[in-house]
């Protein structure tokens, strides 16, 4: 199944030089839940099935960083993991120096133990 996986990536970089992706399938929650019961209605039944886009990326064996995508209905941040083909981590590098400043990410609002 990895050897699929691996090869259908491939593919995909054949074709596009980026993967853009969210770094979770939910926004942050409580402390005091230990994961979402449930996303898009769907129950998660272990603490790794909210986390299956990372574990997308890390089965592929693409070098892959996050970057700031904004902020939730609750003001918790949330983040995009930005995928470069296998061995091209200087590629990453450089799209998010490049996303960071353009997105205009500091210019909106902060959570508040952060400050003003």
């Amino acid at each position: 199944m990895r050897t699929e996986w691996t090869q259908a990536v491939r593919a995909f970089f054949e074709r596009y030089d980026y993967w853009i992706m969210p770094t979770a399938q939910a926004f942050p929650f409580a402390v005091e839940e230990h994961w979402p019961a449930s996303i898009a209605e769907r129950p998660m039944r272990t603490y790794h099935e909210w986390l299956q886009a990372a574990c997308l990326v890390t089965m592929s064996g693409c070098p892959a960083l996050a970057a700031p995508a904004g902020f939730g209905p609750t003001g918790l941040p949330m983040g995009i993991q930005i995928v470069a083909q296998v061995q091209h981590e200087l590629d990453c590098m450089q799209l998010a120096f490049a996303y960071v400043p353009a997105s205009g990410f500091r210019l909106r609002r902060r959570p508040a133990v952060l400050g003003r």
